[in-house]
């Protein structure tokens, strides 16, 4: 299994200087909870500064938060869970899961709308992951689950360890022709149709804080707005990654999600080599 490297993400898109709003990617995240506010906001503001625009539909509580904030954050547009059928055909991928709770309405929504919507780029995270029904993974949807979620993927799907952790998340996503990124000291990522399998190197104390996860997945979903979603998921791990270890040489281990969400726009400039 080979490692990815800055050449493996040298082809991710970059918006043509004559290109027009609207064309360099729609995002629409479902996420947050009466309980978890922030999660699905770290994960809003760092696709904010990749795609040119972003549906946000929360939970209330979260919906009014944002609404307050617009003050200084202009960057998308919050729709209520009632009209989320409404914008989710128009965007290129939808993410779901940051902050949501895992109760009977994560599992009601996330499921009502991976079976209404199995053509739709999916990445699916955190909450809803854990409450999905397996068996309506859509095709080459992106899962992201760290250890603890990936036994209990393993779980609902009937299967056991086979083996080796990377035997086991190769079998699971043949098994759903989905993508993997099994999160840990050492990422991997598998997509289940072409049998790719990747390690992703790097990170650092300073990223388990809470929110680097959800800064991943927003970041990754960003990226699936107009790339394949294997490279936007490898790609999405690095930057992440080298985020986090630019940060590391500046301030030690003593960053945070927030900082992380910043960083990212100065990686990915010197990363595809921006003057």
């Amino acid at each position: 299994m080979r490692s990815v490297s800055i050449d493996d993400i040298q082809s991710l898109y970059i918006p043509p200087e004559d290109s027009h709003k609207g064309q360099n990617g729609r995002l629409l995240i479902i996420g947050g909870s009466t309980l978890f506010h922030a999660a699905s906001l770290w994960a809003l503001t760092v696709a904010s500064r990749i795609v040119d625009l972003v549906h946000y539909a929360s939970a209330p509580e979260n919906n009014a938060i944002v609404q307050r904030a617009k003050e200084e954050f202009r960057n998308g547009i919050v729709i209520t869970r009632g009209d989320i059928d409404a914008y989710i055909q128009e965007d290129d991928c939808v993410l779901i899961g940051p902050g949501m709770m895992r109760d009977r309405e994560t599992e009601e929504l996330t499921n009502r709308l991976i079976q209404a919507y199995p053509n739709k780029q999916w990445v699916i995270d955190a909450g809803a992951l854990q409450m999905m029904d397996v068996s309506l993974i859509p095709k080459r949807a992106i899962l992201t689950p760290h250890h603890r979620e990936f036994a209990l993927l393993l779980e609902k799907s009937g299967m056991s360890e086979q083996g080796s952790l990377e035997s086991s998340i190769l079998l699971f996503t043949e098994q759903y022709q989905c993508i993997v990124l099994h999160k840990g000291k050492e990422d991997i990522a598998c997509d289940g149709v072409t049998r790719d399998m990747r390690r992703i190197c790097g990170g650092n104390a300073g990223m388990t804080k809470g929110g680097t996860g959800d800064v991943l997945a927003g970041l990754i979903a960003a990226l699936a707005c107009k790339n394949d979603p294997f490279l936007a998921t490898i790609a999405g791990s690095f930057i992440n990654k080298q985020a986090g270890d630019n940060l590391y040489d500046s301030v030690g281990p003593f960053f945070n999600a927030t900082d992380l969400v910043n960083q990212i726009p100065r990686t990915m400039k010197r990363i595809m080599n921006f003057s």
